[in-house]
């Protein structure tokens, strides 16, 4: 049999002959295909940098100068207790010659807060026991009349609420010290001066406590809530303490770690009303032995001063550590409207 030179018979139909020499062309061109140096991939794109995020007020840029004005204000207010606690540990020599942020020679702060309670038959202790008091049925009254008054301004509707409003608003304004003479004239004239009620009355008075419950109750308690328990049966007195009071605990105390901390820091208050030594709170008490210490002739004692103040200004602060989470919850009500 004759062939061509594709090696397809001569005599094969032409489609035949036609796809052997596409088959055979097909195959040299992948033989040569083959023996080319295979050419270089292009390099790849690198990936795109993830854009940042754009800064908003929720999502501040940071600043290094308020950063360094906020140290500086956190640096202001602790020195002054890193220096309580240091000087708390020396003696009366210690105190007054060597440096104040430095301890002194010995550590001497249990046997300074041992001298403390005991020194001038137990002042101290009796100065304690006054401010409890006085904390107890000042602050803890005006803590029960705050959130008393401000739910019944959140909930119910009478006639004068604005006018109620306005004065409540208007004695936040005014401050306590412009109002000590006038109550002390009155207390004097009912003859309550130099009592423990001269204290314990006009702290019972919170103005700001009562406008922080209206806002907080009016935020934190449903009134879809109040109408189901009074369809249910519930009286005003048990839809309070059962349903409304638990979703107040927040705001209650708050009002009463600022109440508390009020009583226990007034010093103006007590200044002018109380004249007799065993009635002193702390602050007066502790005023008195400074009043000593700078008296010629008197006994200093510096250093159960400070140590006295270490001890005064501690309950106030451990009772902030424990309760943070409730009056920072306190704080923001209202914050944010829904």
């Amino acid at each position: 049999m004759i062939t061509d030179p594709t090696g397809a018979p001569t005599g094969a139909p032409s489609d035949t002959r036609e796809r052997t020499v596409r088959s055979g062309a097909g195959s040299t061109s992948a033989a040569a295909g083959s023996r080319r140096t295979p050419a270089a991939e292009p390099p790849r794109a690198s990936a795109p940098r993830r854009r940042r995020r754009p800064h908003t007020p929720l999502d501040p840029r940071p600043s290094v100068p308020l950063t360094l004005l906020t140290g500086l204000v956190l640096l202001y207010t602790l020195l002054p207790l890193v220096w309580l606690v240091i000087n708390a540990t020396k003696n009366q020599e210690d105190l007054l010659g060597s440096f104040g942020l430095w301890l002194g020679k010995d550590f001497r702060l249990w046997d300074n807060i041992s001298r403390t309670l005991t020194y001038d038959d137990g002042a101290f202790v009796r100065w304690t026991l006054n401010t409890l008091l006085y904390v107890a049925a000042g602050a803890g009254g005006a803590t029960l009349l705050a959130v008393l008054g401000g739910y019944a301004l959140a909930v119910y509707e009478f006639p004068g609420r604005r006018a109620v409003f306005a004065v409540v608003i208007g004695a936040v304004a005014v401050p306590g010290t412009a109002l000590a003479v006038p109550t002390f004239l009155m207390f004097s004239g009912m003859g309550l001066a130099n009592t423990p009620w001269a204290v314990i009355i006009p702290s019972l008075v919170s103005p700001f406590g009562l406008y922080l419950m209206w806002v907080f109750t009016a935020e934190a308690v449903p009134a879809e809530l109040l109408e189901a328990a009074r369809i249910d049966g519930a009286g005003e007195l048990r839809v309070f303490f059962r349903i409304a009071l638990p979703l107040l605990m927040p705001g209650t105390v708050t009002v009463l770690l600022f109440s508390m901390v009020a009583t226990w820091n007034n010093y103006f208050l007590p200044l002018i009303m109380i004249k007799d030594p065993d009635w002193y709170p702390l602050t007066l008490g502790l005023n008195a032995w400074s009043a000593q210490a700078r008296t010629a002739g008197g006994e200093p004692v510096f250093d159960l001063i400070i140590t006295g103040s270490l001890l005064t200004i501690a309950p106030v602060v451990l009772l902030f550590v424990l309760l943070q989470r409730y009056w920072q919850s306190g704080l923001a009500a209202g914050s944010v409207k829904e």
